[in-house]
């Protein structure tokens, strides 16, 4: 449970957008006793917050009025430019601060603080890395991008969220740019995970039963993660333990047992396709990471 916020006019925020991780938000904001006014498009999900305390507001344009701060929870910036870039509202937020956590593009975050900019809105951008179950507890990750002394400015109530908040940069794009990179790790890790138990059952071994062995799996990756990010930054990517043709070889193995069982091998199909270019491009004696340069290559 974060330190209580003392109620001053600074401890007050309007939060926009009342789904999951919205209702998270203002449930934190509640308990460190900063006065929260709340308002969604659908109506009717404020009424458990209302009950502990909220405030609901009767329309956007009152929202983000009552408040210097608004923090928007919403599905994408097409949802949250719905929302602020009406007319009352934009000009209701002249002067305000509007910190917007919705999860997008670089570039839409980038097209936001312009229009910010624009309107006379200060404005931030930011990502929420953890589930809703962190919120208001130490083991929430928020990251922020945009003006430094903004984001100081505010984050005296920003840390009624609980966990770490890190402002990354100026760039307003900076925080979804993280957040794209890091959510890539994750989807892609997982729908590898999801192949690999749809393998492990086509041979009769469950998904239980595999889980330890994943695990150790998983255990490695962190001081690769480490290594990898050295010689990507460094550019040093001759093997000293798994060259790319080792690598290409093994995931020859997994796709001719993926289709052997009738299994949709396109996921580790495009990765052996991607060492198959790379050995192709005279980069046989290098590690994996070499594939970060070819991906990252225009043209």
């Amino acid at each position: 449970m974060p330190a209580h916020t003392e109620r001053t006019p600074q401890a007050a925020v309007t939060v926009i957008g009342l789904g999951p991780m919205g209702r998270a938000l203002v449930s934190a904001f509640l308990d460190a006793g900063v006065t929260t006014t709340v308002w969604n498009r659908t109506p009717g999900r404020d009424q458990e917050l209302v009950a502990r305390g909220a405030v609901s507001a009767r329309s956007a344009e009152e929202a983000v009025t009552a408040s210097e701060l608004t923090v928007v929870c919403v599905v994408n910036y097409d949802a949250s430019d719905s929302v602020l870039q009406r007319p009352e509202v934009t000009t209701a937020l002249k002067g305000r601060t509007v910190v917007n956590l919705s999860a997008d593009t670089p570039g839409r975050a980038r097209e936001a603080g312009a229009w910010a900019a624009e309107h006379g809105i200060r404005y931030l951008d930011g990502a929420i890395m953890t589930p809703t179950t962190t919120i208001g507890t130490p083991h929430g990750v928020f990251i922020h991008s945009g003006p430094k002394e903004l984001y100081l400015e505010h984050k005296p109530v920003l840390d009624a969220l609980g966990g770490t908040h890190t402002h990354l940069g100026e760039d307003i794009g900076r925080a979804a740019a993280y957040d794209i990179a890091l959510l890539d790790i994750w989807w892609t890790s997982m729908t590898g995970y999801m192949h690999a138990l749809a393998i492990a059952r086509a041979e009769g071994i469950s998904a239980q039963e595999l889980a330890p062995f994943a695990k150790g799996i998983g255990e490695i990756l962190p001081p690769s993660f480490e290594e990898a990010a050295v010689e990507v930054d460094n550019g040093t990517y001759a093997a000293t333990v798994n060259p790319l043709t080792s690598a290409a070889s093994t995931m020859a193995h997994i796709v001719h047992t993926s289709e052997a069982h009738g299994i949709d091998a396109s996921l580790i199909r495009a990765a052996e396709g991607l060492a198959r270019r790379a050995i192709g491009l005279g980069h046989s004696g290098d590690e994996l990471t070499r594939l970060a340069e070819l991906m990252g290559r225009r043209g």
